[in-house]
């Protein structure tokens, strides 16, 4: 069953993906600022297929004096963050997907955006079925706190998703 969904919500946010306005980053920063008081790193991601963009996101907080962490793909399906600047390069993983080269110092985000197939009002997320999220967020909830926001399209809801044991709810979307 999320395979099918997965695939339906995928087309659904690749049509709808130009529709996308830049006037979010102000609405998340301003959110970040207002209920997030003590936060100094944060994490997240490079888009690929038609995910929401956060890097002019990120490249604000930047600017902003947070400290920016990316995703690096590990073996067994683990991912750990890895300190990034907009002003460093970037390096191709085996999956196509643009990471922080590893010289870089390991952080856990106070905060990580996470992106998504979908989601439902349980703030539940569909991913693509790799669990990298899931067990991140199983692995370092042990160690801090960390606020789990995914960032999504209003057409990316729906009414209720399947779910595993697995599955790690986000804190926000």
């Amino acid at each position: 069953m999320k395979k099918i969904l997965r695939k339906q919500l995928l087309n659904r946010r690749k049509i709808h993906y130009l529709e996308i306005s830049s006037n979010h980053i102000i609405n998340i920063f301003e959110l970040i600022k207002k209920k997030y008081k003590n936060i100094k790193v944060i994490g997240g991601y490079v888009p690929i297929n038609y995910e929401y963009d956060c890097l002019n996101l990120l490249k604000f907080l930047e600017i902003k004096n947070y400290i920016i962490g990316l995703p690096v793909i590990k073996k067994n399906f683990k991912m750990d963050f890895y300190k990034y600047s907009f002003k460093n390069p970037l390096k191709i993983n085996k999956l196509g997907i643009p990471e922080p080269v590893k010289s870089s110092r390991k952080i856990v985000p106070d905060i990580i955006f996470v992106p998504l197939v979908g989601y439902d009002d349980n703030l539940n997320r569909l991913g693509y079925g790799g669990g990298f999220y899931d067990r991140y967020f199983e692995k370092n909830l042990k160690l801090k706190k960390i606020h789990k926001i995914g960032l999504a399209f209003s057409f990316q809801k729906i009414k209720k998703l399947p779910i595993t044991k697995f599955d790690k709810k986000l804190d926000r979307i």
